[in-house]
C-alpha cells in the first residue's frame, strides 16, 4: 500500500472478538483494535483476547452493564471523538450488536469509509433488536463482506448496489479451524468431565426470549435434563442470574455445570457432542464445520443456511427435548454430516476482505 493507514477495528463481544480476530491478523500493523467493553465479564471477552492474540485496543470504552439505548449512545459518543483524533482511513464493524451500530454511526458521522463484516444477515423478525442493528449498519457501509450467496439477495433486494458487496464467505470457518484444539488434548478434556465421545450434549442458553419467562425457561431445561445422556451446560452471566432470580437452581443438579467456556474449550466439547444445543447466532455456523447436529432454541434464525443440513429449530419448551432425542437416536447421522460442505466458505474471508479493504482506502 502506498502509504501507512490505519483502520479502525471495532469489536465488544465475544462473536465480535472471534471472528474478527482473522481479520485483525491480516491486517497486521495497520490494525487498530477499538474495545467497546460490551461483554464486561472477563470470561466472556477478556480471555478472548488473550487466547486469539489481539493486539491491545486503543481504545477501551466500557459499555458494558448499560441498556441498549446508553450503550449505543456511549459507544457512539466516545468513538466519534476517537475516530475524530486518530483518523482512521477505515472502520470495521461485525455482525449486529449494539457496538457494532455505534461504530458504524461514528464512522458515518465523520464521512470515514466503514466496511460491515458479516453483512445481509436477515430474520425478518423485528422483534429482535440485532434484526434493527444489522439493517441500519448494512444500509450505513460502504463495503459489505457478506458471508453467502443468500446474504447477498437480501442486500439487493433492499436496494443496496451488488459492487459494494462481495461473497467472501464467513470469517467463522477459519476461526474454528485455527482454535479447535488437538484431538488428544479435546479427548483428555473429555475424560476430565468424565465424559464419552458422541454420549453427552452440549447446551448453552443466554438469549432473554428464553430465559426471561421463568415458565419457558424451566421448561426447556426440564427437558434437557431428561434426555438420558450427560448435559454439559456452560452457564451465562445472564442465564445464571435468571436461574437464582426464577428459583431454579435446584435443576442445575442434574446437569455438568461450568463457567462460560473460553472458545477453545468450547469447540473441544462441541466437536464430541451427539448434539448442540443453543440459542446462540454463532454456533449455528461453527457446528457446519464441526460437523455436528444442533438444535436451535430460537423463534427465527437469520441463518437460514444452518437448517437445510446441520440445524432444526425448536421454541423453547417440549419440542426441545423432542428435536434433540431425534439427533442422538438417528444413527446415521454424524456419518451424514462428515460429508457436507459448510454452507460459510472455505476459510479463506478474511484474506478476501483485508484485500477489498486496502483497494478502499488505497
Amino acid at each position: 500500500m502506498p502509504r501507512a493507514v490505519k483502520i479502525a477495528v471495532v469489536l465488544g463481544t465475544r462473536p465480535e472478538i472471534i471472528k474478527l480476530a482473522s481479520v485483525i491478523r491480516e491486517l497486521g500493523d495497520q490494525a487498530e483494535v477499538v474495545n467497546t467493553g460490551q461483554h464486561y465479564d472477563a470470561d466472556m471477552s477478556g480471555v478472548f483476547l488473550k487466547q486469539l492474540g489481539i493486539p491491545e485496543p486503543k481504545c477501551n470504552l466500557g459499555i458494558g452493564g448499560k441498556t441498549r439505548g446508553a450503550q449505543i449512545a456511549r459507544g457512539l459518543e466516545v468513538m466519534e471523538t476517537h475516530f475524530r483524533a486518530s483518523s482512521p482511513a477505515a472502520v470495521i464493524v461485525q455482525g449486529d450488536t449494539n457496538s457494532t451500530l455505534a461504530g458504524a454511526l461514528a464512522a458515518n458521522a465523520l464521512g470515514i469509509q466503514l466496511v460491515h463484516v458479516e453483512a445481509g444477515l436477515r430474520s425478518y423478525d423485528r422483534a429482535m433488536p440485532e434484526e434493527h442493528n444489522r439493517v441500519l449498519v448494512d444500509h450505513l457501509s460502504d463495503f459489505l463482506a457478506a458471508g453467502t450467496s443468500g446474504n447477498l439477495t437480501n442486500l439487493v433486494r433492499e436496494g443496496i448496489d451488488a459492487s459494494s458487496v462481495e461473497v467472501t464467505g464467513n470469517t467463522v470457518v477459519e476461526a474454528v479451524h485455527a482454535a479447535l484444539p488437538d484431538e488428544a488434548s479435546r479427548h483428555q478434556a473429555l475424560a476430565d468431565l468424565h465424559l464419552t465421545p458422541n454420549r453427552f450434549v452440549l447446551a448453552t442458553i443466554h438469549r432473554p426470549e428464553n430465559t426471561d419467562d421463568p415458565d419457558q425457561l424451566a421448561a426447556t431445561l426440564t427437558e434437557l435434563a431428561q434426555l438420558g445422556i450427560p448435559v454439559v451446560f456452560p452457564v451465562h452471566p445472564r442465564t445464571r442470574a435468571a436461574i437464582e432470580r426464577h428459583g431454579l437452581e435446584a435443576l442445575l443438579e442434574k446437569f455438568v455445570t461450568t463457567k462460560p467456556l473460553d472458545y477453545q474449550s468450547f469447540l473441544g466439547l462441541a466437536a464430541h457432542a451427539a448434539v448442540i444445543v443453543s440459542d446462540s447466532g454463532g454456533v449455528q455456523e461453527e457446528v457446519t464445520v464441526l460437523k455436528r447436529p444442533l438444535v436451535v432454541v430460537r423463534r427465527s434464525t437469520e441463518r437460514p443456511e444452518s437448517l437445510e443440513h446441520f440445524a432444526s429449530i425448536v421454541p423453547p419448551g417440549p419440542k426441545v427435548g423432542e428435536a434433540a432425542r431425534a439427533a442422538i437416536e438417528d444413527g446415521r447421522l454424524l456419518d451424514v454430516l462428515a460429508t457436507i460442505p459448510s454452507p460459510f466458505g472455505d476459510g479463506r474471508a478474511s484474506q478476501r476482505i483485508a484485500e477489498r479493504i486496502r483497494a478502499l482506502v488505497a
